[in-house]
């Protein structure tokens, strides 16, 4: 049975709020897929040791700033 709201009821995230959740998230994403996508296709050009780290870390950097990006302004277009 769902208590009913008072005074004090409890209030959700703020917009700016959602837009961070959305761009962490994003990010953790991002990374992950240029972790994956980035280490493939490095390895399959060649790389090793100090280049493949660099490229892979190039990548997935680039990945979660952008799959980031637009999850934050996705979340604050449903704002």
């Amino acid at each position: 049975m769902p208590v009913p709201g008072g005074v004090y009821q409890q209030q959700g995230p703020s917009c700016m709020d959602r837009m961070k959740m959305g761009f962490i998230l994003g990010c953790c994403v991002g990374m992950a897929s240029g972790a994956l996508f980035g280490g493939f296709s490095a390895l399959r050009g060649g790389l090793r040791g100090k280049e493949l780290v660099n490229t892979v870390g190039k990548v997935m950097l680039q990945g979660g700033g952008s799959f980031g990006t637009f999850l934050a302004i996705g979340s604050g277009l449903r704002c």
